[in-house]
């Protein structure tokens, strides 16, 4: 014999989901992307990079850029 299968009255909708992040769930990854940012970005290091000196004035000028 085999059992009765029971049916929902009302079937689950994939639709319309509301899902709110709170403020700090992207406050936090932007914070973490900025601050690695500035110690990439650092100066005091830029002496011991051996790369072309165009780009080290760039970085520079951003981080310049970035502390206003």
């Amino acid at each position: 014999m085999s059992a009765r299968t029971h049916t929902r009255p009302h079937p689950a909708t994939t639709g319309g989901v509301d899902i709110r992040l709170p403020w700090w769930a992207l406050a936090l990854p932007a914070l973490a992307f900025v601050t690695l940012l500035m110690l990439i970005l650092n100066p005091s290091d830029a002496h011991a990079a051996s790369g072309d000196p165009a780009v080290t004035q760039f970085l520079e000028r951003v981080q310049q850029l970035a502390a206003r």
